[in-house]
């Protein structure tokens, strides 16, 4: 088995770390894919009213007095008034600004909050959350509930998303919905390199088709208005949840 038999983890995340150090015993196996399951059917029954959302990526290392914070606050917000849910990944940092800015702006705020050891608690700004003990699980739930994701400042996991994002749109797993890059001296050497991918031949220059780059909310919110409200004809309505399913009222 690989890496260290001695290292201290969360329960989740050492059941985890097994799982992908190698084969396991066909029980063990067995019984981490019904957990798996379970754990997706729980998600999918949480959010399943959460109506059209746009997801928003991005560090959660930047503090309030960060202009990248102050952006997302301000993107949230925008969401917000044009009817989106606001889904994160429900920490602090951008994610939180994000949220804030739906919240404080009468929009509707959820997060998939990831089981960590650090960075691991919901930000208070979340009418609705989720915790999620496996990264792949809440990787799919922040891309199937959206018509678009805003990608502000971050780092490894941020790029993960992007791209993630990029080749789902480019495999046509997904709908050609709008990806936002904000920030654009931030990503400056990260643009450099899409062109040298352009440039050899890796990517195509369609595959960038419904990639945004900006600085400003109100082209973000125009963007949106044409590529994800306009194109697939969205009602940014959430539907109503059925007593007689068992469903509890989110709002």
């Amino acid at each position: 088995m690989k890496g260290n038999k001695n290292s201290k983890k969360l329960p989740v995340l050492s059941e985890e770390y097994s799982f992908f150090s190698g084969p396991c015993g066909r029980l063990k196996e067995f019984l981490f894919i019904i957990k798996v399951g379970w754990n997706f059917i729980k998600a999918f029954r949480k959010m399943h009213f959460l109506g059209p959302c746009v997801t928003v990526f991005g560090s959660a290392r930047f503090k309030e007095t960060s202009i990248h914070y102050q952006h997302a606050e301000k993107i949230g917000a925008a969401l917000a008034k044009l009817g989106f849910t606001v889904m994160t990944g429900g920490g602090p940092g951008i994610m939180e600004a994000a949220n804030k800015g739906a919240y404080e702006a009468g929009g509707y705020s959820v997060g998939c909050n990831i089981v960590l050891p650090f960075e691991q608690r919901p930000n208070p700004y979340l009418h609705k959350w989720i915790n999620i003990p496996y990264f792949f699980i809440r990787k799919v739930l922040l891309v199937k509930y959206s018509y678009a994701f805003i990608v502000l400042p971050g780092g490894f996991g941020t790029l993960d998303e992007l791209f993630e994002s990029l080749v789902l749109i480019q495999t046509k797993i997904i709908e050609k919905f709008p990806v936002i890059l904000f920030g654009k001296e931030y990503h400056k050497e990260l643009l450099e390199y899409i062109e040298l991918m352009k440039a050899g031949k890796t990517i195509h220059e369609s595959d960038l088709e419904n990639l945004l780059v900006t600085d400003s909310v109100e082209e973000m919110s125009t963007y949106l208005e044409k590529f994800s409200i306009e194109k697939f004809g969205l009602i940014t309505k959430r539907a109503r949840e059925k007593w007689w399913l068992g469903e509890r009222k989110t709002s």
